[in-house]
């Protein structure tokens, strides 16, 4: 009755599996109905089939939990009981039946044993993350990420499961006993989610009433020719649960030094007008961390955000570091101020920021021993640090006239940069524009919106030299641009700001 209503067969219950060169493979009739589910050795690594096989074998029927002598140890196979109180516990049990089977996987021998080392546990939350990442790649469930162009997925998977194995709670002498595993599988659900996703799997049986949620945040509008970025499957894995509800729209990068350079410029622009973003830096020591900023970033001296913010590492150690409640220092973004810092910081406070990167693309954590607002210690790997940097979009892309009018400027923005008119500012509100949007201190665009036109007009400031003649008149690339977004355009004759734009 279990297996009929979750997806299996009554038939496939009563066959023996076998066990054969250190792989677990259903019977022929499970075989002949799931088709390509038949082999868990075909999508987990050995050491993880072994387990699995260690815990099938000790599971006393009687008991409906692992054994402490190991009844079936010696057995040639597994039968029909030990194989339904298996996929009980693990499919639609809770922490308490949980744990013993996390018990017996953890350890080298048969049998329930009494305890546990935190450094057992470890090496089989290494095993059962690497299965998953397997089971993604092989069934095609990346949502759109390449693990070739991306982090290293071996050492991620090392220290996701050291993350995860930091929340037990052992004992003086560092053993985890049921209990302490109990509570451990209680609080950290992707234990439980790895598991079933393992046996749903590698078995061929699922739960009709309960699809497990998707492991990895769908990507898109990523140029991934000749990309590589620093994120992993496993660290994607651990932060996407992090974010709040809302950030389900597809991660885009909207900015990569490896792409864009060390311009501060356009990554501001990749920050600005993008709803939330999560902000990845790599140092030159090798430390990989980052931040969370859940608002659409804002160019001004003042701080912004809410507590849904936090900071992060992914190397040397995988964590996240929440808002303490101490202050509200959650975000910064500030450019050409000369009484105020110009550059984008996360927590603390001016020149002792948890995270800060500077105009000229240096960077500070200098939270010690630990950022006021998030509770984070020094994250990178040196108190100052050269950097590489990416920006991911994780909300949901600017309505469609947003989106392209944003694309029209961004296309201006490069042009005026060739031109050596580096901008410095993009403050507007795509809704009712602000008129005038300094740039430069040589140059201003002047956006303006209304219901029946956009006005787009470029104005030197400062007096042109002799003989110099307008930047449209100068590059005819950018005039045509500027003519082929069928906006009305008005960049002759402009020495001064009008007042009134109607």
């Amino acid at each position: 009755m279990f297996l009929e209503a979750a997806g299996g067969s009554a038939e496939a219950a009563a066959g023996s599996p076998s066990r054969c060169a250190g792989a677990f493979t259903v019977s022929p009739t499970t075989r002949k109905n799931q088709g390509s589910h038949a082999s868990m050795g075909a999508l987990a690594p050995d050491s993880m089939v072994r387990r699995v096989c260690r815990c099938l074998c000790s599971i006393d029927p009687g008991q409906a939990a692992p054994g402490k002598a190991g009844r079936a140890a010696a057995a040639p196979g597994v039968d029909r009981e030990q194989l339904v109180v298996f996929l009980a516990d693990v499919l639609r049990g809770t922490a308490e039946e949980r744990a013993p089977l996390v018990m017996v996987m953890s350890h080298d021998a048969a049998g329930l044993p009494e305890a546990v080392s935190c450094e057992q546990v470890a090496a089989f939350l290494e095993d059962l993350i690497a299965a998953v990442v397997q089971i993604s790649t092989s069934r095609g469930r990346l949502q759109g990420w390449r693990p070739e162009q991306m982090g290293d997925t071996a050492l991620g998977v090392k220290l996701l499961a050291e993350q995860m194995c930091s929340e037990l709670r052992p004992s003086d002498q560092g053993t985890c006993d049921v209990s302490c595993v109990e509570d451990w599988v209680f609080r950290v659900s992707q234990v439980s989610l790895y598991l079933e996703i393992l046996v749903a799997e590698g078995l061929g049986v699922s739960l009709s009433c309960r699809t497990p949620p998707p492991l990895l945040p769908p990507c898109g509008d990523t140029p991934w020719k000749g990309l590589k970025v620093l994120l992993d499957v496993p660290t994607l894995m651990f932060l996407a649960p992090q974010l709040p509800d809302g950030c389900g729209a597809p991660w885009r990068l909207v900015f990569s030094t490896h792409l864009h350079g060390e311009s501060f410029t356009k990554m501001a622009s990749g920050l600005l007008r993008h709803g939330p973003t999560l902000l990845l830096i790599r140092d030159t020591r090798g430390h990989v961390f980052g931040g969370f900023a859940s608002q659409a970033w804002e160019l001004k001296p003042q701080f912004q955000g809410d507590s849904r913010c936090f900071l992060f590492s992914v190397f040397p150690t995988l964590r996240v570091y929440t808002a303490t409640g101490y202050n509200e220092h959650f975000m910064y973004l500030n450019q050409h101020q000369q009484t105020m810092p110009n550059g984008l910081g996360m927590g603390g406070q001016h020149d002792y920021f948890g995270l800060w990167l500077d105009c000229d693309f240096g960077g500070h954590s200098r939270a010690r021993p630990k950022c006021t607002t998030y509770g984070s210690p020094q994250l990178s790997g040196d108190e100052d640090f050269a950097l590489v940097v990416e920006v991911w979009a994780v909300g949901k892309p600017p309505a469609g006239r947003d989106r392209c009018l944003r694309s029209r400027v961004e296309k201006l923005q490069e042009l005026l940069e060739e031109q050596s008119c580096f901008c410095s500012s993009l403050e507007a509100s795509w809704g009712q524009m602000n008129p005038a949007v300094l740039l430069s201190p040589q140059l201003s665009l002047l956006l303006h919106s209304s219901s029946e036109r956009l006005t787009v007009c470029l104005v030197f400031q400062e007096e042109e030299e002799e003989g110099k003649k307008s930047i449209l008149n100068v590059d005819p690339e950018v005039q045509a641009m500027m003519e082929l977004t069928g906006k009305t355009l008005h960049s002759e004759g402009f020495n001064e700001l009008e007042e009134d734009f109607d």
